[in-house]
């Protein structure tokens, strides 16, 4: 079975860093120069299409990342990447309490237009002084039923721990709606 997940969230809160730590396959990226000093402030490239990695879970799972560009400009990719998407990551950079809020605009997107499960990751745990969890679930005015995950994209294990309670998820919502 060929499982369909999306990544997304603001610019710059580790949607390609968390797809290459885990990918088993280079990573198909549409990296171009940042346009914005600001945005070069913060990194040299962003995404403007897609990510994509795949990781093979057994000989007949595999799961296909999907990341979507984090700059609202670039929204237009979102409609055609969530298509057949099972579930959504929802990452935040937690190391930068006032752009948390950036994430609710994507939480809001997807939540419309697939009505499939998703987590929230605070991404960059491990920078000193990041935002724990339970804050970023207050600032963005989440459910508890909705898993906000520390998360540090660079750490294969972390991304692994995200991805597993997002199939959980996926895997409850399937077996709900075949009820």
């Amino acid at each position: 079975m060929k499982l369909k997940i999306l990544v997304t969230g603001p610019f710059a809160s580790g949607k390609t860093t968390f797809i290459n730590t885990i990918s088993e396959i280079e990573v198909v990226k549409t990296d171009e120069i940042t346009s914005s000093a600001e945005e070069r402030a913060e990194k040299e490239h962003t995404t403007v299409a897609m990510d994509f990695g795949r990781i093979t879970i057994d000989d007949s799972n595999v799961l296909y990342l999907f990341g979507t560009p984090g700059q609202p400009r670039f929204d237009f990719m979102w409609e055609i990447l969530c298509r057949g998407a099972l579930g959504v990551v929802v990452l935040v950079d937690s190391a930068k309490g006032d752009r948390i809020k950036d994430a609710r605009p994507y939480i809001d997107y997807f939540n419309v237009h697939l009505g499939v499960p998703y987590v929230v990751a605070a991404n960059k745990q491990d920078i000193p002084g990041a935002w724990a969890p339970e804050y970023v679930r207050t600032v963005l005015d989440l459910s508890e039923e909705v898993p906000v995950l520390p998360c540090v994209a660079t750490d294969r294990e972390s991304v692994k721990r995200v991805l597993l309670t997002l199939l959980d998820l996926v895997l409850h919502y399937a077996g709900e709606k075949a009820d």
